[in-house]
């Protein structure tokens, strides 16, 4: 069936009825007047009906022309889209992914130029978001998540555990002999109030207050510490360039489990191969 689709007919229509006018579909498609024209009453035969009202001043959109429309619209730009993904003779496949702040900044981008050198066809574009994502709603591929990976509209593949430990400074942690000694700091919050009390809990020590500010980053957080001389909870594998550098310290061993970091899509969302390329690739640097 599909050898005998009247394409050239079908496009003709298709530019007609945006531009209600046989002229300009003309224009658009380099051809005259009347071959648009023509064209356009071929598949008004084939069809068995009439897709445009000629008035003297343009076209008018049948009933049957309105549903028609929107389906070879879709089609068009479904092919165009694709037809732009070649570049140079090779396909370019966009993939969007969005991730968590701190992953992105702490773990992912430095490991991103492998990526890009073994997949140089996919266009990836990245996204930060603070752990609330409409993947649907914005037109996501992957999101990368925080969490306990209850998501039940999505596949969920779990990447690793980020237990939560102290990080300060070292002229901070000069000062932390021992973890009670946290009650003389400044202690900053994410937007998780339970953090906190389980790391106390696990350092077997009475609640502190916590009078720091709140911060729905990490990584926002850990730079706060740094620059002003608190004390952060957080998960220490996404600052390890940080505390390789000297600029942040772990004053105690003592880390708290309250999530991992997931990669999820949604499950009405077939794996494109760019899709399938980033998540071999995902899981074979968490393997590492």
């Amino acid at each position: 069936m599909r050898s005998h689709l009247p394409l050239n007919a079908l496009r003709a229509f298709e530019a007609s009825a945006r531009h209600l006018s046989f002229t300009r579909a003309g224009l658009e498609l380099s051809v005259t007047q009347a071959a648009v024209s023509q064209q356009v009453r071929t598949l008004e035969a084939r069809l068995g009906t009439q897709l445009f009202k000629r008035l003297p001043r343009g076209l008018e959109l049948t009933d049957e022309a309105h549903v028609l429309m929107p389906v070879l619209s879709e089609a068009f730009s479904q092919i165009e889209a694709v037809l732009k993904q070649f570049d140079g003779g090779h396909f370019h496949e966009v993939l969007t992914v969005a991730a968590v702040g701190t992953f992105a900044v702490g773990w992912l981008m430095p490991r991103l130029q492998s990526f890009n050198a073994d997949h140089p066809f996919v266009e990836l574009r990245l996204l930060t978001n603070n752990n609330l994502v409409n993947l649907a709603g914005e037109g996501l591929d992957f999101a990368i998540r925080f969490g306990n990976g209850m998501w039940h509209a999505t596949h969920n593949v779990r990447l690793f555990d980020a237990p939560l430990s102290v990080l300060c400074t070292p002229s901070v942690a000069q000062r932390l002999e021992q973890p009670q000694d946290l009650a003389k700091e400044t202690l900053m919050r994410s937007y998780r109030a339970e953090e906190w009390n389980n790391w106390f809990l696990a350092a077997d020590i009475e609640p502190i207050r916590v009078n720091g500010p709140i911060f729905d980053s990490s990584r926002l957080m850990v730079e706060a510490a740094i620059q002003n001389g608190g004390v952060a909870l957080a998960p220490a594998k996404m600052f390890e360039h940080e505390l390789q550098n000297g600029i942040l310290v772990s004053p105690f061993d003592i880390s708290v489990e309250v999530g991992s970091y997931w990669l999820t899509w949604l499950k009405s969302k077939p794996l494109s191969p760019a899709m399938q390329q980033f998540q071999q690739w995902l899981v074979a640097q968490v393997n590492e």
